[in-house]
């Protein structure tokens, strides 16, 4: 981008990357919706802001996703005819130094005026630097030029505006005002607005702090509708902002712009796996599986623009952004999206300054040799198609990528790998918080002998990331000669000989009581690749509905979604169907185990329902309370003891689970 001591002023309109196509050299019924009907009383939306904020660009995006029913006023320049020699003589010069301040104010003036009477009827009509800017720019120059501070440059700047203070006030007035921020303090903003110059000049760097405390000062002045502070933000998480604002006054605006969509973009050469990756992700982890080349395509044809390819990085990106915006907007209930593939870095680059943090770009990597085994078409063919893709600069993406994933083992590698970069991005973690083993309310021989396997395997060198009681232990609901005493520990497979050891050591301190030890590594947690019911401890854990014993200091614990842990306990519930049945045949009653069992399977109906009920007793009370109890009042009576109740209890539980299989016009 040209510096001002170059070329020209960057708070002029006109000043856009020269070598970078404008959004005013794409036909101006390009950008239409499919139908091509408007919305909506005439809007003209005049956006301003400092240099390098993003003003045009977000103009671009949004006057590209409106449609038909925008038109763009385009650069000032087009409105006098005095500008071409002005930057033919050179712009800079003959704004800072030739030209008296009267006659810039008279160029600038004229031209602002007249590009507000060449506004069509359409439906919004969209500004690049609305009317105040005619004042900030002026107060700025002036106070660069005459050495002002800028309250006296504010009023040297109105009184040049004077002759055309009427036409200027209407203009303003008929401008529905958006002014973007670098930042709520000037200072800031200005480093901001310079850190994307390759050079400055002092001239610039001053006129750049004077125009910054102009803005904020019509800010105060509320000479805007609306504010917007872009913050380091990405692009489209200000256009979201700014759709936000404009949907409140104008329907033609969509109401947002690809919100709490994650994007995961798919890179690597030939036949490295990246398709493998995108159906996995939409079979298993719920993204729509998009390509990049069909979105572009469709964007372009949108647009009017023939050779999409030939457009520079930019376009491109932004291309792609608007098809994946109309795409998620048409599909609502979306949360994430894969496209593949990525085959050129620089259009990489500019993807991610749109999206930012809701872009994350996975690069798949994988042998030469492999990848040539893999070609359904033979080595040759990809090598052939290799060529291309370096030609675009596809193997340089694996440098801005978020995560490289290797590629070269077996199919349930990949996935445990996809696995654990999804969980992670997905599940929050936490650093549960410990409780003392007195807090459980257990019998003296438990707690003891939970007290001194905690220290036997945390004393010196901690061999284990987490251990805590779960089931009824933890809920201070342990009763004696019934319930089993449920640890879960996390550890490394490496501590098992360890833990081993001090098991057998402790074992007698149990009293007989049998213990239920669930033992899984962090990183199985950290990848779901565990079973529902350990989903379900992870959640109560990561909620602080159970508390561990002991944890590391720095344990990041994964804490799974609601919805992904009710979904998961369907699973649960088959295998209790299935056990119920067993201990049904048995020839040896086993009165405990069916009557847990049943209400296991009690518990995972009723979560279907919303309802969550830890405890066995209360589980199944609920449960026949929620399926009208007085029909069925003396099932829950006696059933922890009496065989035959228990089996009548577990007969009608069963019943209700096999009745969700049964469609409701075949029930009879």
């Amino acid at each position: 981008m040209e510096s001002i001591q170059q070329q020209r002023p960057r708070s002029h309109p006109n000043c856009e990357l020269p070598a970078r196509r404008r959004s005013n050299d794409l036909p101006l019924d390009a950008y239409g919706s499919d139908d091509g009907t408007s919305a909506g009383t005439p809007l003209s939306i005049a956006i301003s802001g400092p240099d390098n904020v993003g003003k045009t660009t977000q103009i671009r995006i949004l006057a590209r996703r409106v449609g038909r029913d925008a038109h763009l006023a385009g650069p000032l320049d087009h409105y006098d005819s005095r500008w071409p020699a002005i930057r033919n003589g050179g712009m800079a010069d003959w704004w800072f130094h030739t030209a008296s301040m009267e006659e810039v104010a008279d160029v600038l003036a004229s031209s602002y005026l007249e590009r507000s009477r060449a506004r069509l009827s359409a439906t919004t009509w969209l500004v690049d630097r609305g009317m105040p800017m005619l004042e900030a720019s002026v107060a700025a120059t002036v106070a660069v030029r005459e050495g002002v501070g800028h309250r006296q440059a504010a009023d040297r700047a109105r009184q040049l505006l004077e002759p055309f203070s009427h036409d200027i006030a209407r203009t303003e007035a008929s401008e529905f005002g958006v002014v973007l921020l670098q930042d709520d303090d000037p200072i800031v903003g200005v480093a901001r607005s310079l850190e994307r110059e390759p050079a400055v000049t002092e001239t610039y760097v001053a006129y750049q702090q004077y125009l910054h405390d102009q803005l904020h000062r019509l800010v105060d002045e509320r000479r805007f509708a609306v504010r917007i502070v872009a913050g380091g933000r990405s692009i489209l998480a200000v256009q979201n902002d700014l759709r936000r604002q404009l949907r409140t006054v104008h329907a033609a605006v969509p109401e947002a712009a690809l919100a709490r969509i994650q994007v995961l973009a798919l890179g690597g050469m030939s036949e490295s796996g990246k398709s493998t990756v995108g159906e996995y992700l939409r079979t298993s982890h719920g993204h729509a599986r998009l390509k990049i080349g069909y979105l572009i395509e469709e964007a372009a044809s949108r647009c009017g623009i023939d050779q999409p390819y030939r457009a520079d990085a930019a376009v491109r990106a932004e291309l792609l952004v608007d098809s994946l915006d109309r795409y998620c907007a048409a599909h609502h209930f979306l949360g994430a999206v894969s496209v593949e593939s990525l085959h050129d870095y620089d259009s990489t680059r500019e993807l991610r300054k749109l999206l930012g943090s809701q872009l994350s770009v996975l690069y798949v990597e994988t042998s030469a040799a492999v990848r040539a085994i893999r070609g359904t078409a033979g080595p040759a063919d990809v090598t052939e198609r290799d060529a291309v893709k370096q030609d675009r600069g596809a193997s340089a993406i694996v440098r801005i990528a978020d995560e490289v994933i290797d590629n070269n083992g077996t199919r349930l590698e990949l996935e445990r790998t996809i696995d654990r970069l999804v969980l992670t991005s997905t599940w929050p973690t936490v650093t549960p918080t410990a409780t003392p083993v007195e807090k459980l309310n257990l019998p003296a021989h438990l707690a003891s002998y939970l007290s001194t396997l905690v220290n036997r395997l945390t004393d010196v060198s901690p061999v284990i990331d987490l251990l805590a009681v779960t089931g009824s232990g933890a809920r201070g609901k342990y009763q004696q000669g019934w319930s089993d005493l449920d640890v879960l520990v996390i550890a490394e497979q490496d501590c098992l000989p360890h833990l081993r050891a001090v098991l057998d050591e402790l074992a007698s301190e149990l009293g007989g009581v049998k213990l239920g030890l669930t033992i899984v590594t962090l990183a199985e947690c950290q990848a779901g690749a565990v079973t529902s019911r350990l989903l379900y401890v992870l959640r109560l854990i990561g909620t602080g509905t159970v508390m561990p014993l002991w944890r590391r200091p720095d344990l990041a614990l994964p804490v799974p979604d609601a919805d992904m842990d009710v979904d998961a306990s369907v699973q649960d519930g088959i295998q209790a169907a299935v056990e119920l049945r067993r201990q049904l045949l048995r020839p040896v009653p086993e009165v405990r185990d069916l009557y847990k069992v049943t209400a296991l399977l009690a518990k995972i109906m009723l979560r279907f329902e919303g309802v969550e009920c830890p405890s066995d007793d209360e589980a199944l009370t609920v449960f026949l309370l929620r399926r009208h109890a007085e029909q069925h009042g003396g099932l829950l009576k006696d059933a922890r003891m009496r065989w035959k109740q228990t089996q009548r209890l577990a007969a009608f539980v069963l019943d209700q689970w096999l009745s969700t299989l049964v469609p409701t016009g075949d029930a009879a």
